[in-house]
């Protein structure tokens, strides 16, 4: 049970990170008021990478 709980876990992580990685600008637009957009959505794509990237590889080592 604590196995598919901490999968699903994994998944919602590895999804939460695509999300930010796809919609980056429109979250940037959204949410920062500020005039330099190419920053802030590139800031949020690597924070997308690396909340994927952790993801992934806890979802890996964490339910084999």
């Amino acid at each position: 049970m604590l196995n598919i709980i901490m999968r699903l876990i994994m998944m919602i992580l590895i999804l939460f990170g695509i999300t930010l990685i796809y919609d980056a600008r429109i979250i940037t637009k959204k949410f920062f008021g500020f005039g330099d957009q190419n920053e802030g959505s590139a800031g949020l794509k690597i924070i997308g990478f690396i909340i994927a990237i952790v993801g992934g590889i806890a979802m890996y080592f964490l339910c084999r």
